[in-house]
This record gives C-alpha cells, structure tokens and sequence, in this order.
C-alpha cells in the first residue's frame, strides 16, 4: 500500500494557493485599469462589438425557444388552478429574476469566454504578450483592460436580448398559438414586476456575472501553457469553471437578495 506524501500535499496546497493569489492580484489591478481604459474607449467599443454583437444571434434565438418552452409549460400548470390569464407574469419574472442572467452567462461563456481564452492563449503562444514586455507596453493596460471592461458592459446588454425575446416567445405560445387574452398577458406583468425588486435584480446579477464569466476567460488564457494543448486545455477550463463559478453565485445571490 502506497502512502500519500505529506510533503506533495504541501506543494499542491502551495501551488494552489500561489494561483489564487496571482488571480486576486491581476482581478484587482483589472479593476485599477478603468479611468486608462475610459480615455481609450475605441479600444473597449471594438472588443464590445466583438463579444456582443457576434453572441446576439445566439442569445436572441435561445430566448426566443426559452419563451416558448415557457409559455408551453407554465400555461398547463396554471390552467389547474384557473389561473392562466398570469401566464405572462410567471414568464417574465422567470426571465428577469433568473433564467435571463443565469442562462445568458452560461452561453456568453461557451461562445464569448472560450473566444476570449483561445485569443489571448494564442497571444502568449506567438510570443506576441512577451514582445509587448519588451517594447515597455503594458499587455494588462493593453489587451485584458479593453477585454475585461467589455465583457462587463455587454454581458447586462445580452441578458436584457434574452429576456425580452423569452417574454415575446411566451406571448407568442400563450396568446396566438394557445388564446390567452393578451390584455391580461401585458397587464399581469405591468401590474406584477417590480423594477427594483425583480428587474434590479436581475441587472445586479447581469453585472456580477460579467465580471466572473470574462475575468475567468481572461485568466484562463493569460496563463495558459503556449502551446497547442495548453491552449486547449485552458478553453475547456474556462467553460467548466466559468459555468460552476456563475451556478454557485446565482445561488448566494439570490439568497441575499430574497432574505435580506
């Protein structure tokens, strides 16, 4: 029977703590680089276009079938208690309080965020981030700064896409396709959202998962080994840890926000 060595749990442990810290430092010094990145907005309205307008076709169309499955799913569980004129309520306060940012950062991560790592893995494996250190330019200030504070931006953007397409595909399914009357589509949710409660809620949680979901794109491929396999592994790394990562602050988000 083999023994685990002490001393190799040791240096895992350190590694790992190594990784987090450097992490904290560059998350830090990223949210340093805002008044620099502001005086260079050209900069962060390229990579906007980039991260948004490519993921719009994306988001859009998934909202769209999202409403749909919604409206579908929610008018028969209402219908058994009388209640389906509130079938566009249940939908859009699914949206906005949950699925629109939960839903959005999952597929900003899988489309967006595994763009973002393969770019800047590729960077570092052209040796392109070490001649930037050579030539005095700061590849933080230059490459993650306009990254980062893009992805931010766009991330609210895309959830606001994906909701209002989940409540038009719900108004589709609920009142052309099934007959609700769509008086009571639209004055359910006039009368029942809150723009604070539920539509604020849902911007913060938006905004939270921006930041998470493009600085771990951007660590992931600021680190990784330049080399193909390196690259790759640092893609997947950014799917699997982005997507637990806005799971779990969904979760302590949402407690906060309900119980507080």
């Amino acid at each position: 029977m083999s023994w685990i060595n002490p001393r190799d749990i040791g240096f895992a442990a350190r590694r790992q703590m190594a990784e987090i810290g450097h992490g904290a430092r560059l998350f830090f010094r990223l949210l340093t680089t805002l008044p620099g990145s502001l005086r260079r907005f050209a900069l962060i309205r390229d990579q906007i276009h980039f991260l948004g307008n490519y993921s719009l076709v994306i988001i859009a169309v998934s909202g769209l079938f999202v409403g749909f499955v919604f409206g579908l799913q929610g008018y028969y569980t209402l219908q058994r208690y009388g209640s389906s004129e509130a079938l566009g309520l249940l939908v859009t306060l699914s949206l906005v309080r949950e699925l629109g940012p939960v839903v959005t950062a999952l597929l900003f991560a899988g489309r967006a965020g595994t763009s973002l790592t393969a770019e800047i893995g590729l960077m570092k494996a052209g040796e392109q981030i070490s001649v930037m250190e050579m030539m005095a330019v700061d590849p933080v200030l230059r490459v993650l700064a306009p990254r980062f504070w893009a992805g931010v931006i766009t991330m609210p953007l895309l959830a606001a896409v994906f909701s209002a397409m989940g409540i038009i595909g719900g108004w589709v399914v609920g009142v052309l396709m099934i007959g609700v009357d769509s008086g009571s589509f639209w004055s359910q949710i006039q009368g029942g959202v809150d723009v604070w409660r539920d539509v604020g809620n849902g911007i913060i949680k938006s905004v939270v998962f921006g930041f998470t979901v493009t600085f771990v794109a951007l660590l992931q491929g600021f680190e990784a080994q330049p080399t193909p396999e390196g690259v790759a592994s640092a893609t997947t790394r950014t799917v699997v840890v982005a997507s637990l990562a806005v799971l779990a602050l969904d979760f302590i988000l949402t407690a906060m926000m309900f119980t507080i």
